[in-house]
């Protein structure tokens, strides 16, 4: 028996009533299942819901394309052959160049509906791109659905700084904490209301789902919403396994255990594990491995590096502990460390570190080995801060 209901076996359950009539644009991937898997395209068909447009995020429809390769809008066949006309629709990508519907994409459409599997992190690209999506119904007339589903990492806990709008980006448009513990549907409510889009929105509720769950607590089947986040373990580290991206670090893309895999050819995995373990970091230990990614950074090269074991989910800090390891490392290896060059997810000019931590402040303390610490504490002001404004969007206890 499933514990949780996503807002499409909601909606399933409602026989999709409230799009009868309408012609209906979907911005979907490939988690868009619901608990038997039945893909959200072929309930919509198989309910004779008059289906008008689809959109796809990064990564595609299918989740193909690697990290930050643009997509181009595709033609599918991939439900034709049940029907007994030709309903092949082009597959509008909302990633590359042009990240908003246009009014021609959505001419034929009466609403778009939304359902992305987020990961809870503000890196995660998905619900920017819904927010953009939302924007356009707005500005174009449309209404905007939005079928909820879990935070695979809870819906309590927040960590990192809240994003300065100077670092604004595609990994962050809003001032939103790196794990900001919201659902996608409620962050639609918040951008909607609280920042003023004004879009005609309804968002389909979960049923049973409490803010203290995790994933794997939901019953709910795992898809991969993208192509590096195979499991929920990934998902618990990316808080932290992201910001890996901004250095010349691998994060682990080319292996089988992405974000949780860190390291580079330089690095001695026994002393830098060692050091690692000595902070005793809540929830966590690091193990020296070597590594092979098959492609990205360091392809066909063995690394060394650690991997991050969580030991205890409730205690870890994946923000903090990441940038405690990117510390070490710098301060071991100063001269083949090194920050990556943007461009990087559409932004040519500020630092990929800087932009993924919503600030450069983090960068510059480690850059100076300065205390961490005080880092925490100065960003606890903002998450408390963050919490009250957020409190009347959330919809679950």
């Amino acid at each position: 028996m499933f514990h949780v209901r996503s807002g499409l076996d909601v909606l399933l359950e409602r026989r999709f009533a409230p799009l009868r009539g309408l012609r209906v644009g979907v911005l979907c991937h490939q988690a868009s299942v619901d608990a038997h898997l039945r893909h959200l395209i072929e309930l919509l068909r198989s309910n004779h819901v008059h289906l008008t447009a689809i959109f796809a995020p990064e990564h595609g429809l299918w989740g193909t394309a690697q990290d930050q390769v643009p997509i181009p809008t595709v033609v599918s066949d991939q439900w034709s052959v049940t029907q007994t006309t030709d309903h092949r629709l082009p597959v509008h990508s909302l990633y590359g160049d042009h990240r908003t519907p246009t009014a021609k994409q959505l001419q034929n459409v009466d609403v778009l509906v939304c359902d992305l599997q987020d990961v809870g992190s503000r890196y995660y690209t998905f619900v920017w791109t819904m927010a953009l999506a939302m924007q356009a119904c707005a500005k174009h007339g449309k209404k905007f659905m939005v079928l909820d589903r879990p935070n695979p990492i809870n819906g309590q806990t927040l960590e990192g700084p809240v994003l300065d709008l100077n670092f604004a980006s595609f990994v962050g448009l809003y001032p939103t904490p790196v794990r900001h513990g919201m659902t996608i549907g409620e962050i639609a409510i918040w951008v909607n209301e609280g920042l003023g889009v004004g879009a005609e929105l309804e968002v389909i509720r979960m049923k049973g789902w409490r803010r203290s769950m995790y994933f794997d607590q939901t019953g709910l089947p795992w898809v991969l919403p993208s192509p590096n986040m195979p499991t929920l373990d990934t998902a618990t580290v990316y808080p932290g396994g992201c910001l890996i991206e901004g250095t010349n670090l691998s994060e682990g893309r080319g292996t089988t255990r992405p974000f949780e895999l860190i390291g580079a050819p330089f690095i001695d995995p026994d002393k830098l594990a060692g050091n690692l373990n000595a902070f005793k970091l809540p929830g966590v230990t690091f193990r020296a491995c070597q590594f092979e990614p098959t492609f990205h950074k360091f392809a066909g090269k063995t690394c060394g590096g650690v991997q991050v074991h969580v030991t205890n989910r409730q205690t870890f800090k994946p923000f903090y502990t990441f940038v405690r390891l990117i510390q070490e490392v710098r301060a071991l290896y100063p001269s083949a460390f090194a920050w990556r060059d943007p461009p990087y997810e559409y932004e040519r000019v500020k630092l990929p570190f800087d932009i993924l931590c919503g600030t450069d402040g983090i960068r510059k303390t480690i850059e100076t080995n300065g205390s961490l610490a005080s880092l925490e504490r100065n960003w606890k002001d903002d998450l408390a801060l963050f919490a009250q404004q957020r409190k009347p969007f959330l919809l679950y206890n």
